[in-house]
């Protein structure tokens, strides 16, 4: 398909435009074409391309704004063509901003419309072919950080009967896998344990995902051992090869995406197109880290003075704890392992208790990718025993950890302290969750805002670091803003992950469940419930995990709710008297993960880029859903430690530097020692 994105100079834009609107009347037999432009290279172009195919005249639509090149809407008219006017109507103050809008495009100097439309341009110079610009055009811009080799995994279109068939298939065929066992993994060998970690369906709590293994701290200490020993190798194999078998998982991982997701869905309670982005965001965290990592890793000269030489080198740490959360099981297990492994580090796999069976799954399709033994060990365990004795490893270099504050200051404090035995001091990257405030400023577009807030607070049922749970609305737009909230929520579908209709699945367990539930009851007391939906009665039989969605209003500033993050479908609505007291207010927070704006002043715009400080800023669109290698993922404050993950300095830190300096002026010369 032709490159939709529009280009940084319009005879991208034009051209792109152009080739999508070939594309559309090639297949006029299943889609109906409606142009809406007010480019007369653009109308003339589709009306050529209509012709040459043969279309009749009826194929067509264009479509014109009312009040704007009406020259040209009569020409369509006059021509026959089909021709429809949009008109706006709707309430007086919101439609100001849409007003101006059209003003300027009518009365600028430099509007591209007046321009066309003044009777001044040549016919050649309206009709100029885009895909051919003028000598001196702007060439396309591009950044320093673009790779070609990088490409963002699609999602799955399960508006195709063929993807959903492929995908109900799946979940089929994992659903007869259920209760298998997985061992430990250490040193390329199954280690078997007394304990075990029983993984259940959070929908169906009843129904047994699987068994695993549970690591004590001697398997981690043989784990640690494993790859420490395997070290040496990996890292000596360089970055070209070690690229190239992480290309080989991330082939396998394409391969097995429907499988995998369905895994997640059972074992983690995703709904369908959340598991297909948690595989998806897999595969473009190896893409992107291998890519990345050929070129950090390449050594630098330095200087250029006569007679010596210096080079700047990047090399591996050594044995990497990577500890993973529940909520995304495969791609940030995935993202912090292939982050680890192609810098030449060796890690130990420590995931969640609430989901070690899509891990195991990770762990088995590394080894066939072609990791040598022990370069990954898979220690699944409970978090006070196997995690902590990784953490507290004299010979772990590295904890990669994503997970709740409360463990992660733990890790923190304990990775501080230099262990007996240890020569070096470890490092932390800490992701470790948010409390994240959507602003929606008087001016702003209600069903975008509406449309953004609902995605980001109720989206796998709120279960992301990155979701909005509080909302600041600015002056008058507060009560309307709840009313469109609560008619939203309300309507929210929430089920089984397995069904493809679900938004709000259940949450992760019934400790989650009853916290939730208990934040909820402190919120009807302390704050105006808006909105506190009942769970549907037929999923009762189920027992599963399930928190319907719930809105409060009037929450005040020093409630639990407006302060601490709850992991749950639960949405607190807040008022500020202005835009500098919403950014005040949304940055009144221990944390600084995510953090959004809907408004359509640039002024406010301009001072939210300045002093809304969180770790990932959106401004018009939701604030979950980051796309690794377009929105570099991270915190700020008590939100974490490290350069955002799927961002170019991510790599930097699974490596240390080494200088090597020579003096290349000689004083005599052994012969004997070439040898």
């Amino acid at each position: 398909m032709p490159d939709s994105s529009a280009g940084p100079c319009q005879h991208e834009t034009d051209a792109s435009f152009e080739r999508l609107t070939r594309l559309y009347l090639e297949n006029a037999d299943a889609v109906d074409l409606a142009v809406g432009s007010h480019n007369m290279r653009s109308i003339a172009h589709a009306i050529a391309v209509r012709e040459e195919l043969g279309l009749p005249q009826a194929q067509l639509e264009f479509q014109t704004l009312y009040g704007m090149a009406a020259p040209l809407a009569r020409a369509l008219t006059d021509r026959g063509e089909r021709a429809r006017i949009y008109m706006p109507f709707g309430e007086l103050i919101p439609g100001m901003a849409y007003l101006v809008r059209r003003l300027l495009e009518n009365t600028s100097n430099e509007s591209f419309l007046r321009q066309s439309l003044s009777g001044d341009e040549a016919p050649e110079a309206l009709l100029a072919d885009p895909a051919r610009p003028e000598a001196g055009a702007a060439a396309p811009t591009v950044g320093v950080s673009d790779r070609p080799p990088f490409r963002n995994e699609p999602p799955t279109d399960f508006a195709l009967a063929e993807a959903r068939e492929k995908f109900s298939a799946a979940l089929a065929s994992v659903r007869s896998e259920f209760d298998r066992h997985y061992p430990l993994l250490i040193g390329g060998d199954s280690v078997e344990t007394l304990a075990q970690i029983v993984s259940l369906n959070p929908s169906r709590p009843a129904e047994i995902v699987g068994r695993t293994a549970s690591a004590s701290p001697e398997d981690v200490d043989r784990a640690v051992a494993a790859a420490e020993a395997a070290f040496p190798g990996w890292r000596d194999r360089g970055v070209a090869e070690r690229a190239r078998v992480l290309g080989t998982a991330a082939d396998l991982l394409r391969g097995r995406r429907a499988e995998l997701a369905a895994w997640i869905v059972y074992e983690a309670g995703k709904p369908w197109r959340e598991a297909d982005a948690d595989v998806a965001e897999a595969i473009d965290f190896i893409e992107y880290y291998r890519a990345q990592a050929v070129t950090l890793l390449a050594p630098e000269r330095l200087g250029g003075l006569q007679g010596e030489v210096n080079d700047y080198l990047r090399e591996p740490l050594g044995v990497v704890a990577v500890i993973a959360p529940w909520n995304f099981p495969l791609a940030i297990l995935t993202g912090m392992t292939s982050a680890a492994l192609v810098t030449g580090n060796t890690v130990v796999m420590k995931p969640a208790e609430q989901t070690p069976v899509i891990a195991a799954k990770l762990a088995a399709l590394l080894h066939e990718a072609g990791l040598p033994p022990g370069v990954v060990n898979y220690v699944p365990g409970a978090g006070e025993v196997a995690g902590a004795a990784l953490v507290d490893h004299p010979r772990v270099r590295l904890i990669a950890f994503t997970g709740s504050r409360e463990v992660g200051t733990r890790i923190y404090a304990a990775a501080a302290r230099a262990a007996r035995g240890s020569r070096h001091l470890k490092k932390v990257l800490a992701e470790m969750g948010g409390k994240n405030a959507v602003i929606v400023d008087d001016d702003a577009d209600l069903d975008e805002s509406v449309q953004g807030i609902l995605a980001s607070s109720f989206g796998y049922a709120g279960q992301k670091c990155s979701a909005c749970s509080r909302v600041i609305a600015v002056g008058r737009v507060y009560e309307r803003l709840i009313e469109r909230l609560v008619e939203g929520a309300r309507t929210v579908p929430v089920g089984p992950a397995d069904q493809p209709a679900t938004i709000v699945g259940p949450v992760i367990d019934a400790e989650s469940q009853e916290r939730i539930r208990g934040y909820i009851e402190l919120g009807k007391r302390l704050a105006r419930p808006a909105l506190i939906r009942d769970v549907p009665p037929d999923l009762a039989g189920l027992n599963g995990y399930y928190v319907a969605p719930a809105v409060f209003a009037d929450v005040p500033v020093t409630c639990p709710l407006a302060l601490e993050e709850i992991f749950g479908p639960v949405l607190s609505v807040m008022q500020a008297e202005s835009f500098e007291a919403a950014l005040e207010l949304a940055m009144d927070s221990d944390y600084a993960l995510t953090g959004g704006v809907f408004s359509r002043s640039a002024a406010h715009l301009a001072a939210a880029r300045e002093r809304f400080r969180v770790g990932n800023l959106y401004i018009n669109r939701p604030i979950t859903g980051a796309i690794v290698g377009r929105q570099p993922f991270g915190g700020l404050q008590m939100s974490g430690v490290g350069y955002h993950a799927g961002g170019p300095d991510h790599l930097i830190q699974f490596v240390e530097g080494r200088v090597i300096s020579e003096n290349t002026l000689r004083r005599g010369f052994a012969s004997d020692r070439l040898a």
